[in-house]
């Protein structure tokens, strides 16, 4: 299924990005370019042979990780990802981590204390917090920290190996912002994990005997809530992947979306399928270790596999 998933998705990418409007030719030679430049430019590039012999040569390529070569610069498309895909994964993983941290607690609370103030407040928090952008966030958070405190780098990134201290002070404010749309989303579903919960026999049976909501629900009920609860942060992450590539541009971090936004300027075609291909690769991946944690989270999946 992973296999199938993955050559369709790259077929979808190779005639989309294909059908991005423009001449590839015209574009690098400029407004001075005559016919006879452009159509040789074309053949130099290969753009005229058969959209076919484009794709195997691209996929096959791809198999053994060389994503082509940028029609602008010549350099392999390897080369220019390896540098920025560590930011974009730094920037996701720790703005999911955040995001979960936040979610857990308040949606918890938000499921216990439903009936009350505090909890109904927490839930609409959630319900504001689904509608706001993750780069109005961002430019929010940049404004107030960055420019009016000046207690945080308003953008801007310095690499670990540099200066560690200033690596993590440079990620703090885009990390926030993509954790705090995320976290909205995270406590919705948290809660209404929780409310599905306190319905089941096991919690009143623990309830009956003595447990405290609180523990009763730590102990007896987070197992139980947990396997819905890692769909959701599967999908998240995905989602969250997709945010990042925004939320770079708003911070100026040379990540991913960075280099995409760079080379879709000059349609270099062959990058933005590199890019885009490995985002659908780091999605799948995700959604198959999803369905891999489903075993170790509910062990009659392991028992239903056996039969």
């Amino acid at each position: 299924m992973f296999a199938v998933s993955l050559l369709g998705a790259s077929v979808l990418i190779f005639v989309a990005c294909q059908a991005l409007p423009g001449d590839q030719a015209a574009i690098l030679l400029g407004t001075s370019a005559t016919p006879e430049s452009i159509a040789a430019k074309n053949h130099e590039l290969g753009l005229d042979r058969p959209l076919v012999v484009r794709y195997g040569e691209w996929a096959a390529g791809m198999l053994h990780g060389d994503f082509g070569r940028s029609f602008a610069s010549g350099d392999s498309v390897t080369s220019l990802i390896a540098p920025t895909l560590p930011v974009t994964l730094w920037l996701s993983f720790a703005a999911l981590a955040l995001a979960i941290v936040i979610a857990l607690p308040l949606g918890m609370l938000a499921a216990l204390r439903r009936r009350h103030l505090d909890g109904a407040a927490v839930s609409a928090l959630a319900q504001a917090g689904m509608a706001v952008p993750a780069f109005w966030a961002g430019i929010l958070l940049s404004l107030l920290f960055g420019v009016t405190l000046r207690v945080l780098p308003p953008n801007g990134y310095v690499d670990f190996r540099t200066s560690p201290v200033e690596w993590a002070r440079h990620l703090v404010l885009p990390v926030c912002s993509l954790a705090l749309v995320q976290s909205a989303v995270l406590i919705r579903y948290v809660r209404s994990a929780f409310v599905e919960v306190l319905g089941e026999d096991f919690y009143r049976t623990a309830r009956a005997v003595g447990w405290r909501q609180g523990p009763a629900m730590l102990r007896h009920g987070l197992r139980n809530a947990s396997l819905s609860l890692v769909t959701v942060i599967g999908l998240q992450l995905a989602s969250v992947l997709v945010g990042a590539v925004v939320i770079e541009q708003v911070f100026v971090l040379p990540g991913l979306g960075a280099l995409l936004v760079r080379y879709a300027l000059n349609k270099d075609v062959m990058v933005i399928e590199g890019v885009v291909m490995l985002l659908v690769v780091l999605v799948l991946l995700i959604n198959a270790l999803t369905e891999v944690a489903y075993v170790f989270i509910d062990p009659r999946l392991r028992t239903e596999d056996e039969r």
